[in-house]
């Protein structure tokens, strides 16, 4: 049966009048909220065996197609943690239909572009092609995802390739804090595991592995076949039915884990490392909740800053302007993850071993601050930000597709614009100091600090820093 969700650019397309320029005059241009409903419309249709295809025709020359998988780290257990992302690598190493040898040149001829990747909680495929070619991109990501062969000799070159990627990410601090992180802020749940697996794992895992994990979770109710850019709904979704018509109809292996933050911290001290790399987090918000919006328009209002921006003291965000002024760090990154039930609100701050206290009392600070008296000027800038943010992100068929594909998997349809637009025109200074109070304001934080930390203030007096400012 399928289902449209129609934009209101469709009625306002068969509503317009005609207007006659008057020579010499400039041309009126679209007002903001007039672009917002010049957009297609995003076309839904469920298949017989429950998985959904949505798509957006824009009538580009190219087109993305994908299949978004209700499937992550999130769905392992603790000894085959590190499973869904070997899938991935070996998502693209032959079929029984195509050798690996077969597989990139026929990918290579059409002038198209295969990958992959793996969160904890959805795995994706998708390909990038001319719009032309969409049939054979599809039946290139039905046959990875169905007849894949997963040989021991691939298994065994990739079991290498995944152990030097754990080299290289070990290199990367922001990774690694963000592992970290999660390890302390959800200990004792699969969403505390990393999404690489440990190295004991990977050394162990094999084809049955794979193969019984494709079964318990790569059912069609759990996936969303999206599609944007020059594509034709109808078209596509008989394909859809020709492709993936034997998948199973049952959901599966539901994920049997509810989510458990815990306020605490992991310090992790090596003075061979030159910057300090800290993340302070609370606990946030899943991604259908009512505070998921206000949640990242503060974190919109507390923003990022690197020591290369420009701007300098006339940056909008008030911990940008005293990181500046203080010369209190190098970096700062405010984050908001969110995940089905839960998320990780916080900050990422990367600094100098004698500013870091400093810095933390800047941040609790502003934290502080925007609980008690935020004003409705800042709070219209992190708006305006935010939207032209998310404006910004869907230029491309691939975003296009990416975020109908996460939409679809997680509030169960696409958000128009407009809807978006009038419900964050709706957050104002109050909302914001109610949603701030209720998840920072004399929280436990999760806390992480890797490098030379030795003037990381201990776990007691940041816990005080969440409901009282330093005199």
């Amino acid at each position: 049966m399928a289902c449209r969700l129609r934009s209101l650019s469709r009625f306002l397309s068969s509503t317009r009048q005609l207007v006659v320029p008057i020579r010499g005059a400039a041309s009126p241009a679209f007002s903001f909220k007039q672009s917002l409903l010049n957009v297609p419309e995003t076309k839904v249709t469920v298949l017989n065996n429950g998985m959904r295809v949505a798509t957006e025709d824009s009538g580009i020359p190219t087109a993305t197609v994908g299949l978004w998988i209700d499937a992550g780290t999130r769905f392992e257990t603790e000894e085959t943690n590190g499973v869904a992302h070997f899938l991935e690598h070996m998502a693209f190493k032959g079929t029984a239909n195509r050798t690996q040898r077969d597989l990139e040149l026929e990918v290579e001829n059409m002038g198209a572009h295969l990958n992959a990747y793996t969160s904890r909680e959805m795995t994706v495929y998708y390909a990038k092609c001319f719009s032309k070619d969409l049939p054979r991109a599809l039946n290139i990501l039905a046959d990875i995802l169905q007849n894949s062969t997963f040989g021991d000799a691939e298994i065994e070159r990739e079991r290498g390739v995944i152990l030097r990627e754990m080299q290289e990410v070990d290199t990367q601090m922001e990774e690694v804090v963000f592992d970290h992180l999660h390890t302390t802020a959800f200990q004792g749940t699969p969403l505390s595991w990393t999404i690489l697996g440990p190295s004991q794992n990977i050394r162990t895992i094999n084809r049955q592995n794979l193969v019984d994990y494709i079964k318990q979770h790569y059912h069609a109710p759990r996936m969303v076949l999206s599609a944007a850019g020059g594509v034709n709904h109808d078209e596509l979704v008989k394909l859809a039915e020709k492709e993936f018509s034997s998948l199973s109809s049952s959901p599966g292996v539901i994920r049997p884990d509810t989510a458990k933050f815990t306020g605490s911290e992991i310090r992790v001290r090596d003075d061979d490392i030159p910057l300090a790399h800290i993340a302070v987090a609370v606990e946030g918000v899943g991604w259908i909740h009512p505070d998921y919006l206000p949640l990242m328009v503060t974190n919109t209002l507390i923003g990022q800053w690197d020591r290369s921006f420009g701007a300098q003291g006339n940056m909008g965000s008030k911990l940008a302007q005293d990181a500046m002024s203080g010369n209190l760090c190098h970096s700062f990154m405010s984050f908001n993850t969110c995940y089905t039930d839960t998320g990780l609100w916080g900050i990422y701050l990367v600094t100098d071993p004698l500013s870091i206290d400093d810095l933390i009392y800047c941040v609790q600070r502003e934290w502080l601050r925007i609980c008690n008296n935020v004003s409705d000027t800042e709070v219209a800038r992190a708006r305006n930000l935010l939207k032209s943010q998310l404006l910004v992100q869907l230029d491309g068929s691939t975003p296009v597709c990416e975020d109908i594909g996460r939409q679809m998997l997680t509030y169960g349809r696409r958000i128009p614009l407009p809807e978006l637009d009038m419900r964050l025109d709706q957050i104002d200074a109050k909302v914001i100091r109610d949603v701030a109070t209720r998840y920072i304001y004399n929280q436990c934080p999760a806390v992480v600090g890797v490098g030379p930390v030795e003037q990381l203030p201990d776990y007691t007096r940041l816990r005080s820093g969440m409901y009282q400012w330093r005199v």
